[in-house]
């Protein structure tokens, strides 16, 4: 494997994991009752919406078929890949919902 296809093969991997990221956003959305389209428009308001985040939109299902997303987890996979607005942004939403059900 030359230079260049090396370089290539690691675009083409950081892509697809990042992919991953967006869809275990979106699927936290769902399973939480929150609009990832809204969470990511208060975290970025500058920029028009991710088609990455409307293409995973479509492979999330009802948060009643999904299994069970940690906040830490979602937080950690955020991170991972410098998404500290949008993980501001939920963990916002994280306290906010410990605080309405008083834990």
């Amino acid at each position: 494997m030359n230079q260049k296809q090396l370089e290539e093969k690691i675009i083409e991997n950081y892509q697809a994991e990042e992919k991953m990221m967006i869809l275990v956003f979106a699927q936290w959305c769902v399973n939480h009752d929150l609009d990832p389209e809204e969470m990511y428009k208060r975290a970025y308001p500058g920029q028009s919406l991710n088609q990455a985040l409307r293409e995973a939109l479509e492979l999330t299902v009802p948060k009643e078929e999904a299994g069970d997303i940690a906040n830490d987890t979602l937080l950690g996979v955020l991170s991972l890949f410098g998404n500290d607005d949008l993980a501001f942004i939920v963990t916002e939403e994280i306290n906010h919902n410990k605080a309405v059900k008083g834990k």
